[in-house]
């Protein structure tokens, strides 16, 4: 890795861009300059609040906790704690050159400007609308993913709190799930309407939140339950019993590994708020690779924690316990009954996670708004001049109330059908990471020799680490297609291949039917 003084042009500018570069002390900002952009939004976040973003919507408390069931069914322990290292390390390369590309191009637009800018002009347009397009569904499927089981844990702390499935407790339906998550939502369009700076102070209070969270019940369960796990069994024990119909152990390990990719996501958004960070060049890439490297260790921490008070996996699993088969939940909830006689305190413990899940919606509302703010920019989104919008404190409101509405949208189909609503889910993950790996394979093919990197990058080690980020993709990309459970039937057939083919057709149909006429990548805005 390597840190360069300064960045190069990569073509000549006019006099004035050339000047306001040379005096401006924030070097993203003359970048942002150099690429042609003015400045629109209020550069006011530090590399502090850029790495909060990110590690906030990666929130280990939120991805952890939400696919425990997951980890637990296929694989168990050994699934966790090797699955997460072995997920964290690739998920770093991806990362890493994500990183070395962002300090390049400091913009809201992130992939698919990257796209556009390393495919070269004759790929460029249709690069650029199909990153983006995979980045902004991705984004608002991660935000309704978020939110959503925000929604599901606020019934299952309700659950607890009046007597448990076993004795009596409220469950609430799924009409009133999907009213507690559009709830959620109007809180974080409110708290998103704010000016950047009490969002850098949320976001900030959010990182704070989800590292003191899992420090404190990654040590307070294990050591509050009576009965707890052997060392042999965290580290060793390999649940096979998955009730799927799946032998195979690798098979069974691989899908483990969904629940801590699945954590894994949303750091992209220390690149969409680059033109809202001083030192964009820089500070943008660092908050990237503190987000990653930081949530691995703080997420193996609370994975041990958790999975030493794990005694029976079966009784966790069970959907006739108290907490009706949620995992962790369960966990809690046993660990300080069984000592004090009422779950009182793992109901509390809950309540920590819950405000986690909260702090990384509202994240991610703000990644998704300052995505499709800059989507829309380059006219890429229908009614482009209306999200493109700032209000006198520079926030793009339209874009943030439209990230909340289409997340919400996506929700409804958990109404109708919860495979289909997993379908629309299964974008967070694949879909997300689809538009990761698109402009790093523009740069290790395309841009190969033409890329100038920025202060950050990787020197000689660049293609490198691009190739395996790229191929670490495609591998997922086809393990989290494969089936989960057999035979396949209509309610087991995972539909994520379906979810994802369906939005790589209706973006291609869209780019020959109409774009490809009008789009044509980036615009910039310099002398408008």
């Amino acid at each position: 890795m390597v840190w360069d003084r300064g960045t190069k042009n990569q073509s000549p500018l006019p006099t004035h861009v050339q000047d306001g570069a040379r005096e401006s002390a924030d070097t993203g900002h003359a970048r942002l300059n150099e690429l042609g952009y003015k400045q629109e939004l209020k550069r006011d976040l530090s590399v502090l609040s850029n790495f909060a973003f990110s590690f906030s919507i990666i929130s280990v408390l939120t991805g952890v906790t939400t696919l425990y069931n997951t980890g637990l069914t296929y694989g168990g322990p050994v699934s966790f704690v090797y699955g997460w290292l072995i997920a964290g390390f690739f998920t770093l390369v991806v990362g890493y050159s994500m990183a070395e590309i962002c300090s390049s191009y400091p913009t809201s637009g992130g992939l698919y400007y990257w796209s556009a800018k390393l495919a070269g002009p004759r790929w460029a347009p249709f690069a650029s609308w199909i990153t983006g397009w995979f980045n902004i569904v991705g984004q608002w499927a991660v935000t309704t993913s978020i939110d959503y089981s925000l929604a599901q844990l606020i019934q299952v702390i309700i659950l607890l709190a009046t007597g448990g499935k076993n004795g009596g407790g409220y469950e609430a339906s799924k009409y009133v799930i999907i009213a507690f998550h559009g709830g959620i939502l109007l809180l974080h369009a409110i708290l998103n309407s704010l000016p950047i700076s009490w969002l850098s102070f949320f976001g900030q209070l959010a990182a704070a939140w989800n590292v003191l969270g899992v420090f404190v019940l990654m040590i307070l369960i294990p050591l509050v339950a009576t009965e707890r796990a052997s060392a042999k069994f965290v580290f060793t024990h390999f649940n096979t019993d998955n009730g799927e119909g799946i032998n195979s152990r690798l098979y069974i390990f691989v899908l483990g590994l969904l629940m801590s990719q699945y954590t894994l996501t949303g750091y992209d958004a220390s690149a969409h708020m680059t033109e809202e960070t001083k030192n964009a060049d820089k500070n943008g890439p660092k908050g990237i690779i503190s987000a990653i490297g930081i949530s691995i260790i703080v997420g193996w921490g609370y994975i041990l924690g958790i999975t030493f008070a794990v005694t029976n996996i079966p009784n966790l699993l069970n959907p006739d316990n108290d907490a009706g088969g949620y995992a962790i939940a369960e966990i809690f909830y046993q660990a300080f009954k069984s000592r004090y006689g009422n779950g009182a305190g793992g109901i509390i413990c809950l309540g920590i996670v819950a405000v986690a899940i909260f702090f990384c919606g509202m994240s991610s509302i703000t990644s998704n708004s300052r995505m499709a703010y800059a989507f829309s920019r380059d006219g890429a989104m229908p009614f482009s001049a209306y999200w493109h919008k700032v209000n006198k404190q520079e926030v793009p409101l339209n874009a943030v109330w439209l990230s909340a509405l289409v997340a919400f949208c996506m929700a409804l189909t958990s109404l109708g059908s919860i495979v289909a609503f997993q379908a629309m889910v299964s974008i967070a993950t694949i879909g997300l990471y689809i538009a990761y790996a698109l402009p790093i394979f523009f740069r290790v093919t395309l841009a190969r020799k033409s890329f100038t990197p920025g202060p950050f990058n990787l020197g000689r080690y660049g293609v490198l680490v691009g190739w395996i980020a790229v191929l670490w993709v495609a591998t997922i990309s086809v393990l989290f297609s494969l089936p989960v459970a057999y035979p396949i039937t209509q309610e087991t057939l995972n539909y994520t291949p379906v979810a994802v083919g369906g939005l790589l057709i209706l973006t291609v149909l869209s780019w020959i039917v109409s774009a490809r006429h009008w789009f044509k990548g980036p615009i910039t805005n310099i002398n408008s």
